[in-house]
């Protein structure tokens, strides 16, 4: 049995800014009864009988649940799962959340009750940044949302999309080769956290507003992406109000900054969107031949105001935050912990480099033809996404309506959270997936850590292009090693963040380019 803490301890798990809010709340939750926060998850009577909510764990006065959350609270609810079960009923502050960490109850979720369980929650910050929820990862379920997925998928994430792209993937791998080859020929090492996240920010903008992204005549791209980092950790910070939706939260998060902090990362992408969207309405500009970029693509569907919805200019530049937020932050993060897991297993990363240098032959680089025929790269892949999901408890859903998940009753307006990590982070060499169907395209729930069913990550396709393209060319091009004095064991797999969980040490390793034999030599 676990030792019970003390308040001092309880408090010591939680960040700054939540205890500044609690302090500011307790006057005005002191004069609420102390039963709503006292009471244990169970049995509870209405007004139609007994309801057999899910167990979880006791409850204290204002918190609820809300102390055991933690810094890495992935980590926290997969021990708590492990002593009240995979389905399990928290209260974070005053809002009822069900955490599920099994494939059955994922499958339960995410298929058998998707429409019941497919909504999100109105989270302040994703709303403000999402100009009111004008977007697809955000949005609560309904007509809107549906139709602004359809577009989504179909005009910019299709395979048709992610083919285009290839120009894009290419150009910025050629650039990171280049880049690690001149640290190669110096046997220095290398930071690679800064060369991956340049990359994926390369493709993603490329994409998003065309060839200008990259050079000296986009002026506004280190401001952006300055701004675009905040935006991430806003996005990744709950607020007060997060737990406490009422009147009490809003006045917490406005004391302590947090609402002011938001309106100026606003200010300045919406000032930057609004030029990105006047200098493509510009009657002067000369669209390119394969229709444009993904704001040509915007643009037109919100000028010929296509589908069932008023597709606005607000909806342009929703969409365009969600490109960035879904897109750069969980593809650098997963080829980072694929590279740390490989400098961990040299055995792992012999395999991989044999098949992928077997398959290429003696071409200066991988190229896009090629990575259909890795897979053992692609098990790699897997076994990252297994042990590193890239969101490790998916973007929260909520019940649209009463529903019974693993037997237990869940009331409409639950928030759901998980199961972005399933069967813990125990390392196994990706071999086990070898004869083995299973994917994480949302239809085998031992492994969705892009969700599945109506919520699955749209951008799925693009990201695992991205990520398998460019790892199967630093295998190919490079041999890896540690700094001079460090061994495999020292490479730290501690974890920091919010949204996605990286790597609290950078990735630090020596590139050697590796010399091929040329198809003529």
């Amino acid at each position: 049995m676990a030792t019970p803490l003390l308040p001092s301890e309880l408090l010591a798990g939680l960040p700054q800014q939540w205890l500044i809010g609690l302090l500011l709340l307790l006057p005005v939750v002191l004069l609420v009864p102390s039963y709503l926060f006292l009471a244990s998850p169970g049995t509870k009577m209405t007004k139609d009988g007994a309801r057999r909510l899910p167990p979880g764990p006791a409850q204290v006065p204002v918190l609820g649940n809300l102390h055991l959350l933690g810094r890495l609270p992935h980590r926290n609810l997969r021990d708590l799962a492990r002593r009240h079960g995979p389905v399990m009923l928290l209260q974070l502050g005053t809002v009822t959340t069900l955490v599920v960490s099994s494939a059955a109850a994922a499958r339960e979720v995410m298929k058998e009750h998707d429409i019941d369980c497919c909504s999100r929650p109105a989270s302040p910050g994703p709303r403000r940044l999402s100009y009111g929820f004008k977007d697809v990862a955000f949005a609560p379920y309904g007509e809107q949302w549906r139709e602004a997925r359809k577009l989504f998928i179909v005009e910019l994430l299709s395979m048709r999309r992610v083919q285009a792209a290839w120009y894009a993937r290419e150009q910025q791998v050629d650039r990171l080769i280049a880049d690690l080859s001149r640290a190669g020929a110096e046997a220095a090492p290398v930071a690679l956290k800064e060369h991956i996240f340049g990359l994926v920010d390369g493709i993603i903008g490329t994409v998003a507003f065309g060839n200008i992204y990259g050079t000296e005549r986009f002026a506004h791209r280190e401001r952006f992406q300055h701004v675009m980092d905040e935006a991430m950790d806003m996005m990744a910070s709950f607020s007060t109000e997060d737990f406490f939706p009422n009147a009490a939260g809003r006045l917490v998060d406005r004391v302590t900054g947090l609402v002011a902090r938001c309106e100026r990362i606003f200010r300045e992408l919406d000032a930057f969107f609004e030029t990105v969207i006047d200098q493509h309405t510009d009657p002067a500009r000369v669209v390119p031949e394969n229709g444009g970029d993904l704001v040509d693509v915007l643009v037109s569907l919100w000028k010929e105001n296509r589908g069932t919805i008023r597709f606005s200019r607000d909806h342009v530049k929703g969409l365009i935050m969600d490109t960035f937020i879904g897109g750069i932050n969980t593809s650098s993060v997963t080829m980072l912990w694929a590279m740390s897991e490989l400098i961990r297993k040299p055995r792992v990363l012999r395999k991989a480099q044999d098949e992928v240098r077997a398959v290429v032959g003696g071409k200066a680089r991988v190229e896009p033809d090629d990575v259909p025929k890795l897979p053992y790269l692609k098990m790699v892949v897997k076994e990252t996404l297994r042990l590193h999901p890239p969101a490790t408890l998916l973007v929260p859903r909520e019940t649209v309506r009463d529903v019974r998940i693993g037997g237990y009753d869940v009331p409409a307006r639950t928030r759901v959270l998980g199961p972005g990590e399933l069967g813990g982070r125990q390392g196994v060499p990706p071999d086990r997936f070898e004869g083995s169907d299973v994917d994480y395209n949302g239809a085998h729930f031992e492994l969705v850590p892009f969700g599945a069913g109506r919520r699955i990550c749209p951008g799925l396709a693009m990201g695992e292009t991205n990520v398998t393209f460019t790892l199967a060319n630093l295998l190919y091009c490079f041999d890896w090693a540690l700094p001079e004095g460090m061994a495999a064991e020292d490479v730290s797999m501690e974890e920091a963040g919010g949204l996605t969980f990286h790597q609290k040490m950078p990735l630090v390793l020596v590139p050697t380019r590796y010399h091929h034999r040329t198809a003529t030599a």
